[in-house]
């Protein structure tokens, strides 16, 4: 799918185009695609007509089409084509092994083209998810469900809609921000600055918020709730500098008494572990997440990728997290290291691990670097010891500002590596590239802070011109 997005629907299904109702015929996809996951829902002969909008078993079935797109096909994907591993080559995480790989070398070379799949996949599988937020949310606007029956659907959609656009406007920076499924708004739309894009995301979180449950009613983490906006909305707060904002959305997620900080660390990757936000489930009890697939090998040298010789050289002495979060594996010649947050790397009886994309070791990351910012020395410290002690470490010895910062550099680089893309996130943030990739990247170019907008969008759509500096 293009951002054309109706216009690429068109040709889905045979030639069958969206005529009338377009948030109707993007409803029917969504539903054919997820029809196994529908327990209880309609014969697939009544998924027709506004019987979509008013049965929750059906609109359930819909949201969890997207939970499982962002699983298998979006950004954030563990796979070899999600951010994890190819903003961890683009950055200073991960080198690859495997023979012919030309996205991976693009990537950790430093010489990505408009013309890369990659480029061209993050953009259009996050804004196809973007789409079918939208066509839900507006379904129910039309539907007969109560607002106590729509509502947190509702917030679900608002939360993932802001989550996918969030993650475009870091790999891209201004970007389309997408909010109907109108072909007559969506045909041709215009770039926006970042600070739009984040006033929209920051509404729709709120709305999120004011919609979602306040804990997921399987238990497992694995639906949008008010924690996992909060700290979506932590993040973003921190990203644009707004610290009080960020202070107080860490605090409502690390004081909410919803999540439990986790003490061992070969246990926060578990299912069940209760200092988890939000997690995607595997696409069977027993399958392993698509990160422990990838990452974890027996025999050297590595498939696919390695940890870098510089990011292992570079742990403290005596931080656990290097012998429980990576493993040494040895030829007898050579030694390379795998990450090793994720166990479980081949289908078993039951799925021990679910791929985290929110845990609370992040949102104490987010509130100590706030609090240093506002000038709260000593409470910035204690969030910092919360994530170095359970490493083993010492608290810190840093008491100045700029010592802080770098500690807090160090400590996210280390406690959030190989997780969509943090590592990156935060080397441009803190407008910390040039020095850090430009002595071990020999292609690197200030310009490659973003990366470049897909080279058939802007032949589809001149109004996303001009393309990003540098390419």
């Amino acid at each position: 799918m293009k951002l054309n997005i109706i216009h690429r629907n068109e040709q889905v299904l045979a030639g069958h185009k969206i005529v009338g109702n377009g948030v109707l015929f993007i409803l029917l996809l969504l539903l054919t695609g997820c029809e196994k996951d529908l327990e209880p829902g309609l014969p697939s002969s009544q998924l027709i007509g506004e019987a979509i909008f008013d049965d929750t078993a059906t609109v359930d079935a819909a949201l969890t089409s997207i939970y499982s797109g962002l699983r298998d096909n979006s950004t954030v994907e563990g796979t070899p084509s999600g951010a994890t591993v190819l903003m961890g080559l683009y950055a200073d995480e991960l080198d690859y092994y495997r023979a012919d790989a030309q996205t991976d070398a693009a990537f950790f070379n430093h010489t990505v083209l408009p013309s890369n799949g990659a480029v061209d996949g993050f953009w259009n599988n996050n804004y196809a998810l973007i789409y079918q937020s939208n066509a839900i949310l507006e379904g129910l606007e039309e539907g007969g469900l109560t607002m106590e029956e729509k509502g947190p659907f509702m917030g679900e959609a608002y939360f993932l809609r802001a989550y996918l656009h969030f993650y475009l406007s870091q790999l891209y920076g201004e970007i389309p921000y997408i909010v109907s499924t109108d072909y007559t708004q969506n045909s041709s739309p215009s770039r926006m600055p970042l600070p739009e894009i984040y006033e929209l995301i920051e509404q729709d979180l709120l709305q999120a918020k004011e919609l979602l449950a306040v804990s997921d009613a399987s238990g497992e983490h694995i639906r949008a709730t008010k924690g996992a906006a909060s700290a979506l909305l932590a993040r973003c707060y921190l990203y644009t500098q707004q610290w009080e904002k960020a202070k107080t959305e860490s605090t409502a997620v690390i004081e909410g008494g919803v999540y439990v900080w986790q003490p061992e660390l070969d246990q926060v990757f578990l299912r069940e572990s209760p200092s988890i936000i939000w997690q995607l489930k595997p696409e069977f009890e027993g399958a392993a997440t698509k990160a422990g697939e990838i990452f974890v090998f027996e025999n050297g040298p590595p498939p696919l990728y390695a940890l870098t010789d510089l990011f292992i050289s570079n742990f403290e002495s005596g931080d656990l997290r290097k012998g429980i979060w990576t493993r040494a594996i040895s030829d007898g010649t050579d030694t390379w290291y795998h990450a090793f947050k994720y166990k479980q790397n081949t289908a078993l009886g039951s799925s021990s691990e679910y791929s985290v994309l929110f845990r609370l070791a992040e949102v104490y990351l987010i509130r100590a670097e706030t609090l240093v910012r506002l000038g709260n020395i000593e409470a910035a410290k204690n969030d910092i010891n919360k994530i170095r002690q359970r490493a083993g470490l010492d608290g810190t010895k840093a008491n100045s500002v700029d010592a802080l910062l770098e500690e807090l550099v160090l400590q996210r680089k280390y406690e959030l590596f190989t997780e969509q893309g943090h590592r990156w996130f935060d080397l441009k943030r803190l407008q910390l590239a040039n020095e850090i990739l430009g002595p071990v990247k020999p292609n690197w170019n200030p310009t490659d802070v973003l990366l470049p907008l897909p080279q058939q969008e802007l032949i589809l759509n001149p109004s996303l011109q001009p393309q990003n500096p540098g390419y």
